[in-house]
Parts: structure tokens; sequence; C-alpha cells
């Protein structure tokens, strides 16, 4: 016996002059072993359909005698060999399974509902051959084009199924993130399977000859040991013209070990090749050389400023909600702008339709509830989460100098989703977020979101869909001391903004599309305020004048297929910043630097005075040819531009940093980025692969003349210095997400330099040359394995490792009028020790009773196992004449976690 391609297909070939009751003979070029690769083949050389679940055969393996043998005997041997049935009825060729089918009759009431549904499968292939057909329109309608359109849903709970895929061998569409797809196609007859993530596959006839409408409802599938899981992103990505987007689902965040055992999204997205975090207790993050403010962030169209909680230890989205994330790293769509180096688009769940279900989830200093349902069954539903914690009790295990240390964070959600029919939709949103500490001081710090939405899709005709957005966003911190009545003060910063979009898609016909819309926001900033609280008070007020500005874009993106093999895409954002007056406007010597000694002139504006504007072409192309249905290549180039900097002085986000808009003399942020990868999924789309290079160019990022002043300074200019940049890497992953074992691997090799040699600002940073950007880390990988043990149990173990950040050493004194000084390297010539990281997570499962009341599960895990002591910074210190090196460690400790979550 030995594993064959060709013979197998030659020997079909063969019979194939049985099946037509002629002589035939064909020709192919084969390179794999697996069973639906040569089906595939089969068809197209043959005219024959062979009809079968995708997942039954998906990773099947055949071997077979070298002797001619008739078809019955073929068939014969191969089910022998993979416990297939192939059967032939009506000129076509059925393969089913050949299990004994056991009737659900008998099924007792307590059996696992993983076992259940191993019967319903058993059970479906009975009638597999019994493929629902559907006939729209009459064939005599002589239609050169057709449409058919529809949602695509949760069959148990109503809710949308997004990016699933609606495919054959020629056609694939994705549907969107509200589950509505468009399919444009010929009139005629076809065979079209429908994939979704954790769901069971749908294969359908279609007979289409006019204009029509098909919901489908899918099954959730529970994965047993012996399933092929099949990712409808595995077969997208391959397809898709887009490049360098990241899709994660929630059940997969989930498997990934984390501190304090909670899922976490940002966590989850810094495992990926190409985005990186500075260190321990950090949910800002690094994205192909961006830096942390160079991210949009959106939840249900908001735009979230500081996404984190308790000094960065939880991100600030709430796992028990969350459906689906989206990183574009590459690719931005048109629709998305204000950013350099990427966009996160998360999105919540709708809610149940169809009845009243809830989790709630305890943890070791977090616990989070949920409860979602119908308000009008099928019509209108509702999902309210919160999320709260008590971690006082871990701060009091810190030194003695940190107990009266102190730290609290609280979010809630709310979402009301209403179908007014098959083609109108409404989506209410709501984000509250609140974060309050205090270390080893009576200094309290305190930051929040309060986050609206309102969304409105509507399909306006079978061509024509468009997208209403109002959003309004809201971001203030604040810090108190009123320990000594005399010095108490309070200093607070406010950010709000109110953004409405338009969003239209227009498809021309089966091969070209268009998307088109605009957008407006509206940005108010209170950059600082500090005042004396309490009556008592001696301090004095210090309150910097208000800014504000209007952001405006207008976009268009076609998409062309120019044939199965290759797509373009090409659009073009058009932005503008108009910056509103309201505060004395500084006119400074011309060609000479930004200070206080070079200022020319002064004068107030007026709040409804344009005193600045702003206007940018942003490019958005890219391209995909498929060399064959598992492997494609794709490039792109993207422009970008960005009117709101973040103002901080750590290397990560904190609740202190500073948004500041563009004005007459800090301009904006711009950036091009150049992108080619290559993608192969292996294995019959078990294993997905990817390389991608990029290479990109900063300009005017603002970086900061030493001894910057970023808190209540009244002329920022003059403390920051426009600098240009330069980032390049290449990104490699290996994903396997089906199995027993499943996980990734990635690697990115990456570097983020900054320049600044302009004499005329008055400072230059290491003599002009180029110098590390202070998150540049070269070498990252990460090892993400996952292992199903049983029904009950699976095992998750990450590992990650990076190179040490950049920083600044001393590397000498000198006297100078008496006094000893310290002499500094260039800026970030050296770098602190390399990281890594290992954790481990067991989830257990409760029992899978049909009949019960709730469903519970446990997490168990370690973070960090082996306590290594990665060094957040290295500092110095002076003492008894000599300067000391110390470096500070987030995590230096083993941390062990244990969850609880209740599902009803």
């Amino acid at each position: 016996m030995k594993k064959f391609y060709i013979f197998f297909l030659v020997m079909f070939c063969s019979i194939m002059g049985f099946i037509n009751a002629h002589s035939q003979n064909y020709s192919f070029n084969a390179d794999s072993l697996d069973l639906i690769s040569t089906i595939r083949t089969l068809e197209k050389y043959s005219g024959k359909k062979f009809f079968y679940r995708y997942k039954d055969i998906d990773t099947v393996k055949v071997e077979v005698n070298r002797v001619p043998l008739p078809l019955d005997k073929i068939f014969k041997l191969l089910g022998d060999q993979t416990k297939l049935k192939f059967s032939l009825i009506d000129d076509n060729i059925y393969i089913t399974k050949f299990s004994e089918i056991i009737s659900l009759a008998n099924v007792n009431k307590n059996l696992d509902i993983a076992d259940v549904d191993h019967l319903n499968i058993q059970k479906q292939t009975k009638t597999l051959m019994e493929i629902k057909e559907y006939t729209i329109g009459r064939k005599s309608a002589n239609k050169t084009q057709v449409i058919l359109r529809g949602y695509i849903k949760n069959k148990k709970t109503g809710e949308s199924i997004d990016n699933a895929v609606i495919y054959n061998n020629s056609i694939s569409v994705n549907a969107d993130n509200n589950g509505f797809y468009n399919l444009v196609l010929a009139p005629g007859k076809y065979i079209f399977n429908i994939l979704g993530n954790g769901m069971h596959e749908i294969q359908f006839k279609l007979n289409i000859y006019e204009d029509g409408e098909l919901n489908f409802e899918m099954l959730e599938k529970i994965t047993t040991l012996k399933n092929v899981v099949v990712s409808a992103q595995k077969v997208s990505k391959v397809n898709t013209v887009l490049m360098g987007v990241e899709k994660l689902n929630i059940e997969t965040i989930k498997k990934i070990p984390s501190v304090f055992g909670e899922p976490d999204i940002l966590r989850a997205i810094t495992s990926l090749p190409g985005v990186k975090t500075v260190g321990e207790a950090s949910t800002g993050f690094n994205v192909r050389g961006g830096s942390a403010d160079q991210n949009l962030i959106l939840f249900n169209d908001n735009t979230i400023y500081n996404p984190s909680h308790l000094f960065g230890m939880f991100s600030a989205f709430n796992p028990e909600i969350v459906k689906d994330i989206e990183l574009y790293k590459s690719s931005m769509p048109a629709r998305f702008g204000g950013r350099l180096a990427s966009v996160l688009d998360v999105t919540s769940r709708e809610g149940n339709k169809k009845k009243l279900t809830g989790t709630l989830g305890l943890g070791l200093i977090t616990s989070r509830v949920t409860l979602e349902g119908p308000i009008k069954s099928e019509k209108t539903s509702f999902v309210l989460a919160g999320r709260t914690t008590y971690a006082n009790w871990l701060l009091k295990l810190l030194p003695d100098e940190y107990e009266k240390s102190r730290a609290n964070f609280q979010d809630f959600n709310f979402a009301v989703t209403h179908d007014f029919d098959s083609t109108s939709k409404i989506i209410f949103s709501a984000y509250y977020s609140r974060d309050r500490f205090k270390l080893a001081s009576d200094t309290i710090f305190g930051y929040n979101n309060l986050n609206f939405s309102l969304r409105w899709n509507k399909k306006i005709s079978r061509k024509f869909s468009r997208n209403l957005i109002l959003a309004n966003d809201n971001y203030k911190y604040i810090i108190g001391n009123d320990f000594n009545k005399y010095n108490a003060f309070d200093l607070s910063y406010k950010l709000s903004q109110l953004n409405f979009r338009s969003e239209f898609n227009y498809i021309f016909n089966s091969k070209s599309d268009i998307d088109f819309g605009f957008s407006t926001i509206r940005y108010n900033l209170n950059p600082g305020k500090y005042i004396g609280s309490g009556d008592s008070s001696k301090v004095v007020d210090d309150i910097l004048h208000k800014e504000s500005a209007f952001e405006n874009a207008i976009y268009a993106a076609y998409r062309y297929k120019a044939s199965q093999k290759l797509i373009l895409s090409g659009g073009v954002r058009l932005s503008n910043l108009l910056v509103m007056g309201g505060k004395p406007s500084y006119t400074y010597i011309p060609n000479g630097p930004i200070s206080e000694g070079t200022v020319e002139s002064v004068k107030n504006t007026s709040s409804g005075e344009i005193v600045k504007t702003y206007f940018y072409p942003e490019i958005r192309s890219s391209l995909r040819y498929l060399v064959d249905n598992t492997f494609s290549i794709k490039a792109g180039i993207n422009t970008q531009a960005q009117y709101i900097h973040m103002l901080s002085n750590t290397t990560m986000m904190a609740p202190t940093d500073i948004w500041k808009l563009s004005d007459e003399h800090i301009k904006p942020q711009k950036g091009i980025q150049y992108s080619l990868g290559a993608y192969k999924n292996l294995a019959s789309n078990t294993i997905e692969t990817s390389v991608e290079v990029y290479y990109k160019q900063i300009k005017d990022y603002l970086d900061y003349k030493p001894g910057a002043q970023l808190i209540l300074n009244h002329n920022i200019e003059r403390d920051v210095v426009n600098t240009n940049g330069r980032a390049y890497g290449i990104e490699l992953l290996i994903k396997k997400l089906t199995g027993r074992w499943n996980g990734w691997i990635g690697y990115t090799y990456s570097r983020i330099e900054l320049k600044n040699n302009n004499p005329q600002q008055g400072f230059m940073v290491n003599n002009g040359n180029y110098y590390a950007a202070n998150y540049d880390k070269p070498h990252e990988a990460t090892v993400l394995i996952n292992f199903k043990a049983s029904h009950r149990f699976n095992f998750s173990v990450n590992s990650t490792y990076s190179t040490g950040r950049p920083i600044t050493l001393p590397i000498g004194k000198y006297y100078y009028e008496g006094s000893e000084r310290v002499l500094y390297s260039d800026r970030n010539a050296y770098r602190i020790p390399d990281y890594y990281r290992t954790d481990f997570v067991m989830n257990i499962e409760g029992n899978h009773k049909v009949k019960k009341l709730a469903h519970s599960s446990w997490s168990v895990g370690l973070y960090n196992v082996f306590g290594r002591r990665n060094p957040y910074s290295v500092y110095f210190i002076s003492e008894n004449g000599r300067i000391e090196g110390y470096k500070m460690s987030i995590i230096g400790n083993i941390i062990p976690f244990i969850n609880f979550n209740l599902r009803f």
C-alpha cells in the first residue's frame, strides 16, 4: 500500500467512461494526497458533481493498490480506509459517513451535550443527500446579472454571525460585521457552502434567475475530539484583498493565559506578529513601529482614549460581551482615519434574541456579571454587563510603605439592538468606566471613559446600502490631594468629541463595487486645570485655555475583480483639520527656534475663528494575486495623517497622559507604508502561514527636548520638536486553529528609528543621527499552544520573548563650577536586558448535561511560571557620592490565579 495522488486520479478518469457510457481521457497535475483536492480536481475535469460535508473529508488521506479497479471496488476500498460511504445517485456522487445511525429518541436526558451534538451529526448524514434547494425567480426572466442577499444568524441566539464565508470553487464572499452578505451572480445553478467560526457548515443548492433574499440560521458547533473545526477566517485570509489584518474571536482569546486569569483582549493582540508592548502593566501597544497614540481603538464605533484598568493590568473591555476584534496593521479601510499605525475595531454582542441568559465570573480580584435577552422576541434584544474589582487586599501584601495604597475600577456596558425588518437595523451602545487609585501617598488618581453611540444600518436597494453612525466620546482624569488643607489641590484634564459618519456601499456588478462616505469630528479639550480644593487652600489657580477643532474627511474606495486570480483595490481619503481660536496665538521669528525668546507677536483669537487649516490626501491601495486556492500574494501602499497627539513622559500609556490637537505650530503627523505579503494554507486549510514585510516613513512625530514640561504648559510647542522616523520589518506567522493541538507561532523583526536634524528647532538629538525610539524592540517571538485533552479539559501555554527596549545611561562624570555632573550617553544608545515570560492555564468545563439550570467552568493557572524578574526599567541614584544603578520589575514572581464562571 502506498499513498498516492496521480494514480488515484487516473483510476477515477478511467471509471468516468463507465459513468458516461463512453471512454474519456484526462490529464492532471497533482501535488497533494488529500481527498478533498482530488475531488475538486475531478469535478473540474469530469463535469461531475460530488456532494459531501466539508468537515467529514477535510483532513482525509487515501491509499490504493496500483491495479485497475471498477467503480464499486474503488468506492469499497476507499470506504474501508476512511469510514466514508460513496454513492452514485442520479449521475452524482455522494460522500457520507458510514457510521451507525443512532436514534435520538433513546438518548438519556443526562447525556453530555457534546455527545448529543455528535449524534446529531450522525443523524444529519442520513439525510445529507437531501441538501436544501432554493429557486429564486423565473427562468424566463433573461437577466444578465442577479443579486442574492440576506443575513446569517445564530439559530440559538438570533445574533448575527459576522465574517461568515459563502463560497464554492470559484466564488467567495464574506458577510459584514452585521452578518449581511451580498452575492452578485450570473443567473444559473450553484452549490454553495457557508462557514462560520464555531458553527456547523451549511451546504445548499441555488437556482437563481432574478434578484432575491435568503436568510440563514447556523447551529453552534460543540467540538468533539474527532471533529475538525473549519474556520471562515482561514478561507478568507487567502482570498481577501486586505493584508495586515488579524481577526480573533472571544473563544480564541479566552484560551490565552493572562495575569490574574481574566481574558484580556489587548494581551491577546500583543501576542500577534508586529504588535508589541513596552513591558508589564502596559495596555498601550505598538504596531509596526508606531507609538501607542498612533492606534485608533474603537469599541462599538466609540473612540477609547485610555483602554486600561488597574495600572494596565486589565484592558477596558469586558470579555463577556466582546464578540470579535479586528486589527488593521496595513490595509486600513478608507472609512478609517486619524491614526498612523493601526485600527483596533472591537464589537460587542447584540444580545440573545430568543431567551434570557446571563453569565457570572468570580476571580481573585475581579468579578463580572452579564445579562442579555429579548425585549421583543426576534426583533429587539439587550445586553447589560458590569465588572468591578476588590484589589485592596492584594496591595496590603506589598511592603509597609505601601500599606495605605488603594485601587479599584468599575465598568458598565449596555446595548440595545432592534431589527425593523430584514433591511434595517439600529444599535444603541453605551460604555462607562471609572478608575481610582493611590500609592504610598495621599494623592488620589482617577480617570473615566464615558461613551455613547447610535448606528443605523439600512439596505436601501439590492445594490445600495448605508450606515449612519453618531458617537459621543468623553475621557477625563483628575489628580487630587487634600491631606494638607492649605496645599489641597485638584488637577484635571478633559477631552470630548462628537463624531458623525455616513458610510455607503454600491455594487456595480459581480466584479466591482465601491465604498464611499464622509465623517466629521468636533473636538473640545480642556488641556489642564489646577485649582485649590477647599476654602482653606492657598493654591494659586492655573487654567489652560480650551482647544477645539473640526476634523473632516470624505473617502471612496473601489474594488475591481479583474479575474479569478487578480483583485485590485484603490481608494483615497481626503482629510482636513480646522483649528479653532479662543486662546492667544503666538507668532515666532521666522526660520528660528520656537522659544520664549523668539516670540515676535501675540494676539487673541475668538472661539469661532479658524486660525489654521491642514489638508492631507490619503491613499489606500492594495492588490491580491491568487496563485491557487490555498496561496496568494498581496501588496499595498497606505498613507495616513494624524491630527491629535499624546504627550507623555513615560514609555507606556498612563492616566496623566495629555492629548494635544495640532495647531499653528504643532503639525499633524504623516506616514506612508509599503507592504508585501505571501499567504499559504497547508494540510487542507488546517494550517495557515503568512509572511509580511513592510517599510514605513513617518514625518512630524513629536519628541521632547530635555527637561520638557508636559503638564500645565501654556506653550507646549516650545518643549517639543518635530521628528522624522522610519520603520521596517518582517512578520512570520504559523497558525493552527483546529484539532486537539492548536495555536500559533509568531516572529517579528522590526526597527523604529527617529531623526531630528533641523537646527532651526534649536535642538538636535544625537547630533542629527538616527536613534532608536523608546519602544524599539528588534526581535520578538511568541509561541501559543492549546491542547484539548477531553470535552471538559484543555490546557494552554504561552511563551514570549523580546529584545530589551532602549535606554539612555550615564557613562561618566565631570566637574563644572565646583559641582559633580553626570555625563549621559547618546539618547537610547543602550538596552535593558531581554524579556522572557511563560504562562500556563487549565480550563475546566463542568458537565454538559442537556437538562441543567446553569453551566459552570473554572480557569486555573500560573502567570510568569518561572518567576522571572523581567526588568521594566533601569534607573540610577546618587548614593554617598556614587551613582548606583537599579533594575525595576513590575512582576517578579509567579502569580497563581483561579476564576469561576457560570453561564445560565
